[in-house]
């Protein structure tokens, strides 16, 4: 029979049990998984202070479940729980009975006012996502009616912005404010010294669980920001537009914001389940209003072994303390949870004791400075920043990979506005696709030319083939599989080899050339000593015409040809010598006049910009080439090659220039220039193409092209697919 696993809630301590779960059984029929939550979203909690105080867009604190499940062995469903039947093994809603065999509870916390109602009625909780747009919403409102209040005293209550806590959440919060009154006062024209924010701490000093380095780091930052914190001050009540202090006095303000402490859920409090004591005097096992289940070592209740706590429902003591309600904590509860259950339906292994492991602890302050002590390593500042959006990426790499990462990049840095972040807003602005739509067409143009050369230069045509019109592409061009070259070295005619091989071998292949009817220019650019070459072959022509008539043959005829090139082995050797005490006029005239690289581009032939970019006898481009060309693409038949790479190249062109694929035909681009660079056959005035095909892969296809249509419907069925639901390879949500 199927085990159920039901999970109740679905913040981080039961998304970290059930991927644990999933990981387990997703390829077992015998288990299933259900996640049970009000909200069909997680809510990043560490967060909502950013969308409170309006630094992000509110979906960067909400990840759909089916975000982070995607196509994962997991049923999720969207219902609030009501009641639990611990007897039958069964949670109710108001409309559908879930049965389970093990139950994890994880239905968080809510804030906690010692007791004072007035302070719950009259202040703003920061403790979901409801709350903090609650707040976002208000302190918006209250900036627009300020700033046409004439009366003074009113005008300054609404300026009067009070968060009562200095722990993370309080000091997160503050520092949020003090930069939206920055940005509201510049919007509304209002002198920033009108607009007071104010922290207000019962103990002595901010950020109990920081060492009092960071502490007094914290506390500079908002002092110098003209934040006013004011230690040592209780707060005993509040009331519409008023909070009291327990020296007696009060502080007028029309905005006050709790963050004081955390209680469970009144649902975890509804519950038949013993609860960890409160207070010194409170027999153990006694219900207490914080809603706090008590738990055994292995984080299952203490009065049903198939029912699990975690997070901020549990009650559990290490170290002589509760263990704190924080994120961290959370997840570990969560993994812990998951492996003893797994146990016991495995029946292998053995339960573990919950062990609290904190990496340490990250407070930002606003958008730009914040305080760390991270793994033992206490920072301030960008660095603290840097730890915090680290920490914050590999957590979401780990429950929903790169989608959720890159989300993460989108809200936090690139799409951040009036410079709210710690780099400033260096990735805020966006460029119009207008600006780069000639720099596409311009670049599509020369790759649909670049493939048009090469059929002008003979790539489409087998009977040029000594050597081939792309022997240029290879350090040995005998490895050119079906090139007369390589016919030859199958022959086993060494000499032959030699000279359709070697590309450096200016001797032999001067004799070649001059043998095939090009001794004229050969002699030319090669002075006089070249012109007595020139008369040595016109006199051995009928011994070199059927020595390239044997090449060209390459087949059968290696005697015919030993007896040619033996017959004119003085002439040959005339050449050679002549070739040899030319090399450096040879050497001078090639490198100042490179070869035409077909007849519709001459510019690619200008002996201004033209330079080698790499030697390819040496380094990178040496190794490179071997291991490309000479290894793996010389494997394919030299007429298939150049087919695809002509029609390759006239595709990439036109579907850049119609805005078609535009970022696979771009990211395309980019890999050829740079296999080009390589392999040393670059050239450096063609660098721009590697930075407009970067260019092209932001989006530019979308203005006038085709991926205006195309990209929409192509993600649309791809966020469908199973797999990349399941491997959180989809953009932006998945549609199933």
């Amino acid at each position: 029979m199927a085990k159920n696993i039901l999970l109740v809630g679905g913040g981080y301590a039961n998304v970290a049990a059930a991927k644990a779960l999933i990981k387990r059984y997703r390829k077992s029929d015998e288990v299933k998984i259900t996640l049970v939550d009000r909200n069909p979203f997680m809510t990043c909690m560490t967060e909502l202070h950013e969308v409170a105080g309006w630094r992000v867009e509110p979906d960067s604190v909400r990840i759909p479940y089916a975000k982070l499940f995607g196509a994962q062995k997991i049923d999720i469903k969207s219902d609030t729980i009501t009641s639990i039947d611990f007897d039958k093994n069964e949670a109710k809603s108001a409309l559908n009975t879930y049965p389970y065999d093990y139950l994890i509870l994880g239905t968080g916390a809510e804030p906690n006012y010692f007791g004072m109602k007035d302070v719950e009625e009259n202040s703003f909780a920061l403790w979901s996502f409801d709350d903090a747009m609650r707040i976002r919403e208000h302190i918006e409102k209250t900036f627009e009616k300020a700033v046409a209040e004439p009366d003074t005293a009113k005008r300054k209550k609404m300026f009067t912005f009070v968060v009562a806590g200095a722990g993370f959440t309080g000091i997160e919060m503050a520092g949020e404010l003090l930069e939206w009154r920055d940005v509201m006062c510049k919007k509304w024209r209002i002198d920033p010294s009108e607009v007071k924010v104010m922290v207000v701490e019962a103990l002595g000093f901010v950020l109990p669980p920081m060492s009092e380095k960071l502490r007094a780091k914290a506390s500079k930052y908002l002092y110098k920001h003209n934040v006013e914190v004011r230690l040592n001050t209780a707060i005993v009540g509040a009331e519409p537009g008023r909070v009291n202090l327990k020296d007696g006095s009060a502080i007028e303000t029309d905005t006050f914001i709790w963050t004081c402490g955390v209680d469970g859920t009144h649902f975890a409090d509804s519950l038949s389940l013993s609860q960890g004591p409160f207070g010194k005097d409170v027999p153990e096992g006694k219900r207490n209003r914080r809603g706090r289940i008590l738990t055994t070592p292995q984080l299952a209740s203490v009065d049903y072994p198939n029912v699990y706590a975690v997070g901020d429902n549990i009650w559990f003591i290490e170290d002589g303390k509760p263990i704190p309600q924080l994120v961290e904590s959370a997840e570990n509860t969560g993994h812990c949870a998951a492996h003893n259950i797994m146990v016991d339906i495995d029946g292998a292994g053995e339960k573990e004791n919950f062990k609290n492991r904190l990496r340490g602890n990250m407070c930002s302050i606003g958008g730009k400075y914040g305080v760390s002590n991270g793994m033992g390593i206490e920072c301030g500042g960008f660095m603290a920043m840097a730890v915090k959006h680290i920490a914050n990426l590999l957590y979401f790499w780990g429950i929903g990979g790169v989608n959720v990462c890159w989300e993460y990049i989108k809200h936090e840095f690139l799409d951040i506005p009036e410079n709210r972040s710690f780099v400033w807003g260096l990735g805020r602005y966006k460029n119009r696709f207008y600006w780069s739509f000639l720099l596409r067409l311009w670049l599509g143009v020369l790759w649909l030319f670049e493939g048009i050369n090469k059929i002008g230069e003979g790539w489409l045509n087998p009977a040029v083939n000594n050597p081939t019109p792309s022997a240029w592409l290879f350090n040995n061009p005998a490895k050119q599989r079906g090139s007369a070259a390589w016919l030859a070295a199958q022959a086993g005619d060494a000499t032959a080899a030699v000279t359709a091989a070697s590309g450096a071998g200016d001797a032999t292949a001067q004799a070649v050339t001059a043998a095939s009817g090009a001794a004229t220019e050969a002699v030319t650019a090669a002075s006089g000593a070249a012109q007595a070459a020139a008369d040595t072959v016109t006199a051995a022509s009928g011994a070199a015409q059927a020595v390239a008539d044997t090449v060209t043959a390459a087949s059968g005829a290696a005697e015919a040809v030993a007896d040619t090139v033996t017959a004119a082995s003085g002439a040959a050797q005339a050449v050679a010598d002549t070739v040899t005490a030319a090399s450096g006029a040879v050497a001078a005239a090639v490198a100042a006049n490179p070869p035409v690289h077909g007849p519709y581009w001459p510019i690619m032939t200008n002996p201004v910009i033209a330079k080698d970019y790499a030697d390819r006898t040496k380094g990178v481009a040496n190794w490179f080439t071997n291991w490309l060309m000479d290894g793996i693409m010389a494997q394919i038949p030299y007429m298939g090659m150049q087919i695809f790479v002509v029609v390759f190249e006239m595709c990439i062109g036109l579907a850049i220039i119609g805005g078609c694929f535009t970022w696979i035909m771009s990211a395309i681009s980019v890999l050829m220039v740079l296999m080009f660079i390589f392999t040393g056959n670059f050239y450096w005035y063609n660098f721009w193409m590697l930075v407009a095909g970067i260019v092209m892969m932001g989006g530019a296809g979308r203005g006038l092209g085709i991926d205006n249509w195309l990209q929409p419907a192509l993600k649309n069925w791809w966020n469908g697919t199973k797999f990349g639901r399941k491997h959180h390879l989809y953009f932006d949500n998945p549609t199933k």
